[in-house]
């Protein structure tokens, strides 16, 4: 069925986001004097929210020790804040392709696991033209995906229903999001796993076959 709505994962799928994440992690590594890591093991890490993250990064005898995530976490935050756009960037054909289904008249949202400030502020920097129904990121009191109900709150916000609504995002959590919430999930190639179809999902290479799967009927 032709989407009506179309929900974006952030990280890994609208924008390439690992390079600022990493430096921030690493940041707060080196601050405490444990090691840091590389981008692509920071790829496993990332998906679940800043707080995972900076937990995976930790030592393993640190992981259950909540006052040092907190803190590690806390200056994580000033220094991704202050530093969040340096090698971040879009990727092919992204910006396009959301100006492409906003012409046609297609509803846009973004839900990601990101700190809210932090989605928004991406957001602002690199699709400041494109008018969003709505910017979700993780908020106090709101579960993380897949946990469904951030998918929930943009369909009852817009009215659209499960069949006329795609989720597109990088990883497994974004799929499993996408079928807790009872709607079509797409996977893309280029994110921060590596999906492929033999997972069960629908992935694909490129932004034009995402476009493709909205103005399917």
């Amino acid at each position: 069925m032709k989407k009506k709505l179309c929900v974006f994962d952030l990280d890994g799928t609208l924008l390439d986001t690992i390079g600022d994440l990493s430096q921030a992690v690493d940041h707060a590594m080196m601050v405490r004097g444990f090691p840091t890591h590389t981008r692509e093991e920071y790829k496993q890490m990332v998906g679940d929210g800043v707080r995972n993250l900076v937990m995976r990064a930790l030592p393993e005898c640190h992981r259950d020790n909540q006052q040092m995530i907190d803190e590690a976490l806390g200056d994580f935050k000033a220094y991704y804040t202050a530093h969040i756009d340096e090698y971040t960037q879009p990727y092919p054909g992204m910006p396009q392709l959301l100006t492409a289904l906003h012409g046609k008249g297609v509803m846009l949202a973004v839900a990601s696991n990101k700190f809210q400030e932090g989605t928004e502020r991406l957001i602002r920097k690199f699709f400041s033209d494109i008018p969003f129904v709505a910017i979700l990121g993780n908020r106090l009191g709101f579960p993380l995906k897949p946990d469904p109900e951030i998918v929930w709150e943009v369909m009852r916000k817009t009215g659209i229903g499960r069949d006329e609504t795609l989720m597109v995002g990088d990883s497994p959590t974004d799929m499993n999001t996408a079928q807790n919430a009872g709607i079509e999930g797409v996977a893309v190639s280029w994110g921060y796993r590596r999906m492929t179809s033999e997972m069960g999902f629908t992935v694909v290479d490129s932004a034009a076959e995402i476009m493709e799967i909205c103005e399917a009927k």
